[in-house]
């Protein structure tokens, strides 16, 4: 499973013209799920996301969690994060996961992450969105359950 967290002062995504979710303080993560992705590989994404030491303390460390802070996440589905580029021009997308699988893994990602009593916002799992990011810092971090990267 792999994750691109970004931290936001707010993030939000459309639908056909409706807002389908929205946060304020927190992070926007893009989700992809792989082929040999398990329900352990998104209790370590979700674990390791909710408790990321990336928001500032007093003294202006990165030194605190969303836990910490009360932020939000806005959990997109992305396939596109299991494209292979190496070959040729147009991405591969084999090691994506399919559509059943992975919305299953995806539910089961925010589930894990609202136990942690986090609100959660959502796109539309394959549904084309429009997503606003106001990316904070700009703070983007790399997450891989296999931990390739």
């Amino acid at each position: 499973m792999r994750a691109v967290v970004q931290r936001v002062t707010e993030g939000s995504v459309t639908v056909e013209g409706n807002i389908t979710g929205e946060i304020k303080n927190g992070f926007v993560v893009l989700l992809g799920v792989g082929n040999e992705d398990t329900e352990a590989d998104a209790d370590y994404i979700a674990d390791k996301v909710s408790n990321l030491r990336v928001f500032e303390d007093e003294e202006g460390k990165m030194n605190l969690s969303l836990k910490d802070v009360g932020g939000e996440i806005l959990a997109i589905s992305q396939f596109t994060l299991y494209g292979d580029c190496r070959k040729g021009r147009r991405p591969g997308f084999t090691e994506a996961a399919r559509p059943e699988k992975a919305k299953a893994l995806y539910d089961y990602f925010t589930e894990k992450l609202r136990s942690y009593d986090i609100n959660v916002g959502e796109g539309i799992f394959q549904a084309e969105m429009l997503v606003k990011i106001y990316n904070d810092g700009p703070v983007t971090l790399l997450l891989d359950s296999k931990k390739l990267f």
